[in-house]
C-alpha cells in the first residue's frame, strides 16, 4: 500500500472511475487497501452547522457570537442530530459568565439541554434511526447549534408526540421538581409541601406534580404589581394556598393555613428572608431543601428551630445527582414527565424564538425587557 501511495497510484485509483469498485478489479487489491478504500468512500459527514460560541467568560450579550462550523465526520457509533429547540436557562448564562461550578472547556458552544431529530447515524448504531426525536441524557454541553454529532450513548429516544418546547426543557427544571419531591421525605396523599419562588418553572412543576399525587402545596411569591393575577394563575395550576411575602409578616404564620396540615417538606430557591418564611411553616422534624439562591443572600436559621423543632436543611443539585449511578434512572422519569406534558397535566409558559433572533431571546433571558417567559430557541 505504501508503494501505491508513493507512486501516486492510490491517488489515481481513489479519483478514478466507479469501475474501480467492481468485484473484478477489487480482487487484485490488497485487503488493507480495500478496507481503506471502503472507509474513504463510505464516510458520512454532517451538514455545516451554525452555532452560538464564546471564547472567554463574561457578559453573555458581549462574549457570544453566531458562527458557521464546518461539517463533522459521523463515525461508526456516532449520531448526527438536527436540533429542533433548546432553552436559555439561568445555568447556561452562569456558565458563560464563568460563575457556574461546572463549565465546558473554552472555546465552547452554549446550551445544555434541548431536543433534536436524528439526521444520520454511523454504521454501528442500532438503536436510533433518521427521523427519531432525541434529547441528550444526561444533558450535554453545546446544544445551541443546528447540527450536533455525538456518540449514540449520549442520545435518548423520546415520543415524537411530545410538545417540542417541553421536550426541549424537560431535563433540568421539571426533573429537578420531580427528584426533590421524591428524594428527601416520603410524601403521601394528603401531605403538604411549602415553597418560595413558586412562579419559577421548577415551582410551577412542583405544584402540578404534587397535585397529581394528591399532595397539597403552600406557595410564596414576591410582592409585585398584579400579584392577584399571579395568585390566580398558580391556583389554576393546582396551588392550594398562595401568599405574598408581605402577607406573612405576622407573628403566627401557621394560623394562616386554615386547617391545612403543617408542611413536612419545604423548597427554597431564593435565600434570605424568603427562606426564613419557608422555615417558619415547617412542622416538627420538617426539612427544607435549597436548590437555588436567587437573592444571593444567606440562609439564616434560628437556634431554636434546630434544637426545639429539629429542622433539617439539605441542598440539591441536579447535575451532581445525574453524575451518580442514578443517571440512567432519569430517562424513565423523563418519559413520565413528557407523558404528563402530552396529557396537559404539566405546563409552564415559554416563548419560542427563531434561532436567527438568538440575541433577542438572550436579552429577554437576561431580564433586559422585564419579566419574560422561558426563552426557547427554535432551529
Amino acid at each position: 500500500m505504501a508503494s501505491l501511495v508513493r507512486s501516486g497510484t492510490w491517488k489515481a485509483l481513489k479519483n478514478g472511475s466507479p469501475s474501480f469498485f467492481n468485484l473484478k478489479f477489487r480482487k487484485f487489491l490488497n485487503p488493507q487497501l480495500q478496507a481503506l478504500t471502503v472507509r474513504s468512500f463510505s464516510a458520512i459527514m454532517s451538514p455545516p452547522s451554525k452555532a452560538v460560541v464564546y471564547e472567554h467568560h463574561g457578559p453573555p450579550d458581549s462574549v457570544t457570537r453566531v458562527v458557521e462550523l464546518p461539517p463533522v465526520e459521523v463515525k461508526e457509533n456516532d449520531v448526527c442530530v438536527k436540533m429542533l429547540a433548546a432553552p436559555i436557562n439561568p445555568s447556561d448564562i452562569n456558565r458563560i459568565e464563568g460563575v457556574y461550578p461546572v463549565r465546558p472547556q473554552l472555546p465552547a458552544v452554549g446550551g445544555y439541554e434541548g431536543v433534536g431529530e436524528v439526521h444520520s447515524v454511523g454504521s454501528g448504531v442500532k438503536g436510533l434511526s433518521p427521523g427519531d426525536w432525541v434529547i441528550p441524557s444526561p444533558p450535554s454541553f453545546g446544544t445551541w447549534q443546528t447540527y450536533i454529532v455525538k456518540d449514540e450513548n449520549v442520545w435518548y429516544k423520546i415520543n415524537k408526540g411530545s410538545p417540542m418546547e417541553y421536550a426541549a426543557t424537560v431535563t433540568i427544571n421539571p426533573l429537578t421538581a420531580l427528584r426533590m419531591l421524591e428524594d428527601f421525605v416520603t410524601l403521601n396523599s394528603g401531605d403538604v409541601i411549602i415553597q418560595n419562588g413558586a412562579t419559577s418553572i421548577v415551582g410551577q412543576c412542583i405544584i402540578q406534580i404534587a397535585q397529581f399525587r394528591g399532595i397539597q402545596s403552600v406557595n410564596i411569591i414576591r410582592d409585585r404589581a398584579g400579584s392577584d393575577e399571579v395568585k390566580e394563575k398558580l391556583r389554576k395550576l393546582g396551588a392550594d394556598v398562595v401568599f405574598t411575602e408581605s402577607e406573612l409578616e405576622v407573628k403566627n404564620v401557621k394560623g394562616l393555613l386554615a386547617g391545612i396540615p403543617e408542611p413536612a417538606l419545604g423548597f427554597n430557591c431564593i435565600g434570605g428572608n424568603a427562606a426564613s418564611l419557608v422555615l417558619k411553616f415547617l412542622r416538627q422534624g420538617g426539612m427544607m431543601v435549597t436548590y437555588g439562591g436567587m437573592s444571593k443572600k444567606p440562609i439564616t436559621v434560628s437556634t431554636s428551630s434546630f434544637i426545639f423543632k429539629d429542622l433539617s436543611l439539605r441542598g440539591f443539585w441536579l447535575q451532581k445527582w445525574m453524575s451518580t449511578d442514578k443517571a440512567k434512572e432519569c430517562r424513565s422519569m423523563i418519559d413520565y414527565l413528557l407523558e404528563r406534558a402530552r396529557d396537559g397535566n404539566l405546563k409552564y409558559e415559554m416563548e419560542l424564538t427563531p434561532f436567527n433572533d438568538f440575541h433577542i431571546a438572550l436579552d429577554k433571558a437576561l431580564g433586559k425587557h422585564g419579566s419574560q417567559p422561558k426563552q426557547v430557541i427554535k432551529f
